[in-house]
């Protein structure tokens, strides 16, 4: 199956051809895909160079005249290092984009902590008006892609994964998905962490939400499915652990309720290795995920199905 970002490049080219108002910014990262777009819109297929903070600022510019800007690089060169952009150049100004960022958490390891960005969606909620899209296959990817595009001249985020799930769901750019019910808490898994999180909760009577669209949070999705499950909540997200909490306690503020959010820890690891020995780091593997969330709501953890080791 090919991967997310292998999506990005035709998927924005056949954009570009369709749409005058779509323009993509890059800073060097993924030039090699837009190679044939260029040829044919070389007025609205920019490669700025290693230059991240003039990749927002351009694409702030193109937004200030009307043009709907697609800015595409890691996450960390595209939330992190040019943040300032992101906060001044688009949200002072009140301009959108389209950011579509890869690499993920660590789903390059070998690139080192520069290359990594597990803060990522926790520092956009430090700034207001931002969508964030999280999809869990490259289908979802496509298909909130072309919804972000359509988005008016929102700010929207595309965070894509080297992880994926086996199958697609059907996504809106909006709402929870129930895959699961259950009447013993409910559990949110996001984007490429759902295929983990069905199998670490198999044979437990747990509801399981799939959330793709996690800015605005669906609340009223997650107090739907408490009023059968019970208000205990895990959150299962692949970036840093509890970045969802806060939106999570506002939903259900009026009741008593519990959360737990598990994610990427906080905590640097050091020797790279495999984005796998990351996933299992973190504890973010089917085996550890059945246990962290087992002891949370009270499960057997032994009860249904057996695990495989390295699951």
């Amino acid at each position: 199956m090919d991967t997310m970002r292998d999506r990005l490049a035709p998927a924005v080219s056949r954009l570009l051809d369709e749409d005058p108002r779509v323009a993509v910014v890059l800073a060097e990262i993924g030039r090699d895909g837009f190679t044939d777009a260029w040829r044919r819109h070389p007025d609205r297929v920019i490669n700025v160079g290693i230059r991240e903070q003039l990749l927002v600022g351009a694409g702030a510019g193109l937004a200030l005249t009307g043009m709907r800007p697609i800015l595409h690089t890691f996450a960390s060169f595209l939330v992190e290092r040019p943040f300032e952009q992101v906060k001044l150049d688009l949200g002072h100004q009140g301009v959108g984009a389209v950011l579509v960022s890869a690499a993920a958490s660590f789903d390059w390891p070998a690139g080192g902590y520069t290359h990594m960005a597990p803060g990522d969606v926790a520092l956009l909620d430090t700034l207001d008006g931002w969508t964030v899209h999280v999809p869990g296959h490259p289908d979802e990817a496509e298909a909130l892609l072309r919804h972000a595009v359509a988005a008016g001249d929102d700010k929207v985020y595309v965070r894509l994964s080297v992880q994926s799930n086996a199958d697609r769901r059907p996504v809106d750019g909006e709402h929870f998905v129930t895959v699961r019910e259950g009447r013993s808490g409910v559990v949110v898994a996001v984007g490429p962490l759902l295929d983990a999180v069905l199998t670490a909760t198999e044979g437990l009577d747990v509801t399981v939400l799939y959330a793709t669209t996690v800015r605005p949070f669906d609340a009223a999705a997650l107090r739907l499915a408490t009023e059968s499950a019970g208000t205990d909540v895990v959150l299962v997200e692949p970036y840093l652990a509890d970045t969802s909490a806060s939106a999570a306690n506002d939903a259900l503020r009026d009741v008593p309720h519990r959360v737990l959010g598990l994610g990427v820890r906080r905590a640097e690891l050091r020797r790279y290795g495999t984005a796998e020995e990351h996933t299992a780091a973190h504890g973010l593997d089917a085996r550890s995920l059945r246990e962290r969330i087992s002891a949370f709501l009270g499960t057997r953890a032994g009860a249904g199905i057996a695990i495989a080791p390295g699951t």
